[in-house]
């Protein structure tokens, strides 16, 4: 009786980790497929040598008409087949805004304020 019992304990140890392990796996999938895609300062030259891209300098001053500030971050990623510049501003009330614009056009696609 005993043995019996240790052993369906460790089966429900056993199914209780094999679960966790599936979950961490989905988990991990999930991320890696809509996760961005930063892109290095090599890559970008050659994006911008080949036009798909703005320069950081338009880009900065297109963010600071739309919110004026001082620049605190600029990132170039790639996200659903774009190119995204994502711009960190902090205002003159200390607030800090996050500005994304689409890296070929300049066109804006989103503004938040950061928490």
């Amino acid at each position: 009786m005993q043995i019996k019992h240790t052993m369906t304990k460790k089966l429900g140890i056993f199914v209780l980790l094999t679960a966790a392990c599936v979950l961490l796996a989905g988990v991990f999938v999930f991320t890696n497929t809509t996760a961005k895609a930063d892109i290095n300062q090599q890559t970008a030259r050659q994006l911008l040598s080949a036009g798909k891209i703005l320069p950081l300098e338009k880009i900065t001053k297109l963010a600071k008409e739309i919110k004026p500030g001082e620049v605190l971050e600029t990132e170039l990623e790639h996200k659903k087949g774009i190119y995204i510049y994502e711009v960190e501003l902090l205002d003159a009330h200390s607030q800090v805004w996050e500005i994304k614009l689409d890296a070929k056009t300049g066109k804006l696609i989103k503004m938040e304020l950061e928490d």
